[in-house]
């Protein structure tokens, strides 16, 4: 049975029969596939036309030449759809009077927190008067960090499964099925950046050997050209003086793997970055449970726990990787910005669901993650699928971290993906593809066709995209060039995977 979806084609309105029906794929939850463990957002609402592309001369005529051989057309309007989840909350971040104060010597006092402000049970913040066409905002754009931990297996554990073709494996997590949001997925460790990881409080647990702006980091990748360029909020402006949004998102990331998976991504302080190879997590000291069950009910404990073992977060050990943006789905839905981190580890480091919103996890390699989606053994969203198959580049764990460290300077890139609804699926584009247009008008709309993917990928040249056929059938197809030395996936069509 296939999946009924609004399809716009001229004036009235058809069903679209979409294979596989899949909730989490198609009716526009996207903002689930752009975040390691953020919260599911409200779908309701419609969408204002697609305008003209504001661009000139020669981009005019070459984007409408594409997107007509494309067959491409605006999607002039879309149904509300309705939230699957209701009385869902959001995590709050507020920053309480007198958090996190500091006491002399540079220790971190133990006195008690002040309580966080939490909404009532099932309670939801209720969403923006809708008065015309969205254009981002600080508010809008939800600051989140995942760690993708890729550790190696060259002595494996007994009864540990065997050394994997690519050397190293990848930590994933299973969603619990009673979450709200990616129900039963498989993750990278992460989620949304809190107050607590921005507090001035942690240049005492640096100092003295480390301090601002980068924390030892390094020189600062150069600043690169994005879209959209999101403009920095009132409340971020003021804590970049004390920790930059590149220490702050890898102490978010960092936080999220102990609240989850009960890993200790930390170093002893005042110890020096780690050298030119992959590093190892800390022990699981006692009592730590009951630290952990802390950190999960206020993430400021966890500058507290840091303090208390006498260690840092080590940010030095988490390298740039990418930088996803929620794609448009429908007015007033959340919208996440998520950087991506790589931590590569000598071996694996003990596990512990926090069995919340984590019950289960696995070590993969990228081939294996692969087989075990195709085989409809797990789920992957479309981002975290791309990110697998594009880590199956490299055939060691060395290898991947010598390229992380070769090409520290390089930064990330932003990427938006822009939506088209086809016949039998739908196409997430990304920069660089042919039909892929840097415009704001793009921002809050979708793209439509009556044409199927595989007669706009055959027609195609410059692609980048993740074809979306269902919930366990994607393809990559990449045939531009990566930029800032990184690297893509290289092509990966399910049919021909399938068949070979």
């Amino acid at each position: 049975p296939g999946f009924a979806l609004p399809f716009h084609r001229g004036r009235s309105w058809a069903p679209l029969s979409i294979p596989a029906p899949d909730a989490s794929v198609l009716s526009g939850d996207d903002a689930a596939f752009f975040s390691g463990d953020c919260e599911r957002q409200s779908l309701a609402g419609g969408c204002d036309s697609l305008r003209p592309a504001r661009v000139s001369g020669g981009r005019t005529r070459a984007l409408k030449e594409v997107l007509a051989r494309a067959g491409a057309t605006p999607l002039s309007r879309r149904e509300p759809v309705k939230d699957e989840q209701p009385g869902l909350t959001e995590r709050p971040v507020p920053a309480p009077p007198g958090a996190g104060k500091t006491a002399g010597g540079g220790r971190i006092s133990a006195r008690e927190l002040p309580p966080r402000q939490n909404p009532e049970p099932g309670s939801r913040a209720p969403p923006p008067a809708m008065s015309g066409p969205l254009r981002p905002s600080p508010s809008s754009w939800r600051r989140a960090a995942s760690v993708v931990l890729a550790a190696g297996w060259t002595h494996p554990r007994p009864a540990a499964p065997s050394p994997p073709a690519e050397g190293f494996r990848l930590l994933l997590l299973q969603r619990a099925s009673s979450q709200g949001f990616l129900p039963g997925a498989h993750v990278f460790p992460g989620g949304v950046l809190d107050a607590a990881d921005r507090s001035a409080d942690w240049l005492r647990l640096f100092q003295p050997h480390h301090g601002p702006p980068r924390f030892g980091l390094g020189p600062a990748p150069p600043p690169r050209a994005a879209f959209p360029e999101l403009p920095a909020g009132p409340a971020a402006a003021a804590a970049v003086a004390a920790l930059s949004d590149d220490v702050a998102l890898r102490i978010c990331a960092i936080r999220e793997a102990f609240e989850e998976a009960g890993v200790l991504l930390l170093r002893p302080r005042g110890s020096r970055p780690p050298a030119r190879e992959p590093g190892c997590a800390l022990e699981p000291p006692p009592g730590l449970a009951a630290w952990r069950a802390r950190v999960r009910r206020d993430p400021r404990h966890f500058l507290r726990l840091c303090a208390h073992l006498d260690c840092t977060p080590d940010v030095w050990a988490l390298h740039d990787w990418s930088d996803w943006l929620t794609p448009f789905t429908s007015p007033g839905g959340r919208r996440f910005d998520t950087a991506f981190f790589v931590c590569c580890l000598r071996e694996p480091p003990p596990v512990c669901p926090d069995l919340a919103e984590v019950v289960a996890y696995q070590w993969s390699s990228p081939s294996e993650a692969t087989e075990c989606f195709v085989a409809e053994k797990i789920w992957l969203a479309p981002p975290q699928f791309y990110e697998i198959r594009r880590l199956e580049n490299f055939a060691s764990l060395s290898d991947l971290h010598k390229f992380c460290l070769d090409r520290a300077l390089e930064g990330t890139e932003r990427w938006l993906p822009i939506t088209l609804l086809t016949a039998d699926g739908r196409l997430q584009l990304l920069p660089g593809d042919e039909l892929y247009l840097e415009d704001s008008d793009f921002l809050e709309n979708l793209l439509s066709t009556e044409k199927k993917n595989e007669e706009i990928v055959k027609e195609g040249k410059k692609l980048h995209r993740i074809v979306i056929y269902s919930r366990h059938v994607y393809s990559i197809y990449v045939t531009v060039q990566s930029a800032y030395k990184h690297v893509y996936p290289k092509n990966y069509v399910y049919y021909t995977s399938v068949k070979n």
